[in-house]
């Protein structure tokens, strides 16, 4: 029975969403990550509300490292995966995870990433929408309609698209959506149009960066999200990492195509909240997905057949944040 290991993205951070772990072995990566970066990190993780994670850098530094934190626990009793894939940063996280980056080099990316799109966001100001209810042509019409300023972002699951563009740009698709009969537009708490022309200095920024690092081979195919194919090679990640600033990530597409091209039976969501698992009982119904969030979750793993077919966890919609 095989098993895809699936990472979120920024938007999925919350209050104190490290504490649970404080006291765990796993906790770690956050030591040797706050020496790569030279600067204290510990407090991300421990942050009292979502606000006060606002700035980019810090979401998703947060993100990664609880996503990180609960690999290391929760590996050991994965066993080989059949495929990693991530939700836009969580990208990263799953070439860490599979051994593409080291957890160093993995983290100082990462946070080079985050710089270099809120500097492309500072300069470029843009937009994000959640289109819920519906599908991608749907997404690429109102677009269309809306004129320049305006591209697809995210194609999340079935019912779950997100566009962004120019605040102009996105408040033309805003009543583009609503006229075409689309169920609820919710606007993003983003801090830009990311995955769009946009973030292109970013992109040409990481780029830089990407020529300076080590790449390993991964231990089982990464999905990318700008193809939803697997990728088993290491130095094609120096393009496909710049180019996915660029590019809409195509979740639901990589969710089918781990079930269809590499037998995964079951995905085991690493990092705190459930979104994931909410994507993909709209994209992959009747697959089971099992989430590790907090030490708890990895008992629950450790008395489970390896974790495998477990049951969903968490009712809730699907995220709403890119």
């Amino acid at each position: 029975m095989g098993v895809a290991v699936i990472f979120p993205g920024q938007g999925t951070q919350g209050p104190d969403m490290g504490g649970p772990w404080r006291d765990h072995p796993a906790w770690d990566v956050v030591v040797r990550a706050e020496a790569a970066l030279g600067e204290p990190l510990a407090p991300l993780l421990g942050a009292a509300s979502v606000d006060e994670l606002a700035r980019t850098r810090d979401s998703q530094l947060s993100v990664l490292l609880t996503s990180l934190i609960c690999w290391e626990a929760a590996r050991p009793l994965v066993g080989n995966p059949v495929a990693f894939a991530g939700h836009s940063l969580g990208q990263v996280t799953a070439l860490i995870a599979a051994g593409v980056l080291s957890l160093e080099e993995g983290i100082r990316l990462a946070a080079l990433r985050a710089e270099a799109t809120q500097a492309a966001a500072d300069r470029n100001p843009g937009k994000m929408i959640a289109l819920i209810g519906a599908d991608e042509s749907q997404a690429v019409e109102v677009c269309n309609a809306a004129g320049d300023g305006c591209w697809l972002a995210n194609d999340n699951a079935p019912g779950q698209v997100v566009v962004a563009g120019t605040p102009d740009g996105i408040d033309r698709a805003t009543k583009e959506a609503e006229a075409a009969g689309i169920r609820r537009v919710v606007p993003l708490r983003v801090g830009g149009a990311f995955h769009t022309p946009l973030m292109a200095e970013a992109a040409e920024a990481l780029a830089g960066s990407l020529a300076e690092i080590s790449l390993s081979a991964p231990a089982a195919p990464v999905f990318s999200n700008a193809d939803a194919r697997p990728y088993s090679d290491a130095e094609g990640w120096r393009e496909r990492l710049a180019a996915h600033l660029v590019s809409p990530v195509r979740w639901r597409a990589s969710a089918v195509a781990m079930v269809a091209e590499t037998g995964a039976s079951a995905f085991i969501e690493i990092g705190f909240g459930s979104m994931l698992a909410a994507l993909a009982k709209r994209a992959t119904p009747g697959v089971p997905v099992h989430g590790i969030g907090d030490p708890a979750d990895v008992s629950k793993l450790a008395s489970a057949v390896g974790g495998v077919g477990a049951p969903p966890t968490g009712d809730e919609p699907p995220g709403e944040e890119p």
